[in-house]
């Protein structure tokens, strides 16, 4: 049996098929952040969303190198020692799985079973990737930049290292850095140890973990994570359209208290205080606004001080230099009876959160507006 005959392909979920064995394998390596970690500005790494494509590998600062090459003047390479010693810069950055929402779309591509959680916002430590850049030359010729880590598997066929490419424009103005460190402290294995990309802004995806060499090179690249799984696509046989910035999306923390299974929520009758967090990759959020009804009502909540993404992080798509999600509130009045609560984000782009956004084959990038189930007692 060959490797491709061996891979599991990516299909749809048949009408009412279940979270498969496959999928539940996956649901219990990688997680989500619990809604209630929407509390912290900043999360805890240990609640902060993870997915890893392959395994984590076994890896060690001591002895790690970082190679940059290709199409550039100088080819180097920097140890921890070496980086650490070049000016760092620290961003507060969510970042968000491309994949979020996925399990809740009809007909469900089968793969990482999302719902809602997969987010998070940390504080990023380590050597913007354009000061990398400058200091070996970027030639006249480039035109994309590959990052590779070392995790290393086999998806729909395809044995690879995990990699994705930006073109080189994107890699110096996108304020991307090379981190060694999440809160204050050395990354966790899961989230990249030793070295890792952060691409603010952007889906997941690009921020490749465990970072053991970056490549210039003189065309587009057409490796699997850009050109085959990171698309969207209504058809298995179209090219399909880039992955790339994180979409507008608002989250409450879930009010009162859950039932065990369905995770409905139990409040007492009077004022409710609602809290949660929004955020887009292209724009800073300017409005969120909070149904009680199901959508039949919308009222604009409260949104705290944006905070920024740190010092000299630089600026994204349309100038958004604010890649940290932004905290909102609005004091429901709550009367007895079952009511679903909503939310809805807006950028400063003219984007906004649909109550239902349009479906994908690979379920990326679905923003749907978030529903909560609550008994007022």
């Amino acid at each position: 049996m060959t490797i491709e005959q061996f891979s599991v392909r990516g299909r749809l979920a048949d009408t009412g098929e279940g979270i498969t064995g496959d999928e539940l394998q996956l649901a219990a390596r990688n997680h989500g952040m619990p809604l209630e970690g929407l509390r912290y500005d900043v999360t805890p790494p240990g609640l902060h969303y993870v997915l890893v494509h392959y395994d984590i590998p076994a890896t060690n600062a001591a002895d790690w190198l970082l190679e940059v090459g290709g199409c550039v003047e100088q080819p180097l390479s920097f140890g921890l020692t070496e980086l650490r010693a070049m000016a760092r810069r620290t961003v507060r950055v969510t970042l968000e799985c491309a994949g979020n929402g996925r399990a809740t779309l009809q007909p469900r591509p089968i793969s990482q079973p999302w719902l809602s959680e997969a987010v998070g916002t940390a504080e990023w430590t380590g050597v913007l990737l354009a000061d990398l850049l400058r200091l070996a030359g970027v030639r006249e010729d480039a035109v994309d930049v590959v990052f590779t880590g070392a995790d290393h598997g086999v998806e729909r066929g395809v044995e690879q290292d995990y990699q994705r490419g930006l073109s080189v424009p994107e890699a110096i103005e996108s304020g991307a850095i090379v981190a060694w460190e999440m809160n204050g402290e050395p990354l966790p294995p899961q989230h990249g140890y030793p070295l890792r990309l952060v691409l603010p802004g952007w889906y997941g995806m690009a921020s490749v973990k465990w970072l053991r060499s970056i490549s210039v090179i003189d065309h587009e690249f057409e490796g699997f994570q850009n050109a085959v799984a990171y698309r969207f696509r209504t058809s298995a046989d179209e090219p399909g359209v880039a992955v790339t910035r994180i979409e507008p999306r608002a989250l409450l923390v879930p009010p009162g208290f859950p039932d065990f299974m369905s995770r409905h929520r139990f409040v007492a009758a009077g004022t409710v205080p609602l809290f949660g967090r929004a955020w887009s990759g292209w724009a800073p959020i300017e409005r969120v606004e909070v149904s009680t009804d199901a959508g039949v009502n919308w009222h604009e909540a409260t949104l705290d001080a944006a905070v920024g993404a740190g010092l000299g992080a630089g600026l994204g798509a349309e100038g958004n230099d604010n890649f940290a999600w932004r905290a909102f509130a609005y004091d429901w009045e709550a009367t007895p009876g079952e009511h679903v609560l909503t939310v809805r984000a807006y950028d400063t782009s003219g984007r906004e959160q649909p109550i239902e956004a349009e479906w994908n084959r690979g379920g990326f990038a679905n923003n749907t507006a978030q529903r909560i189930t609550v008994l007022v007692t």
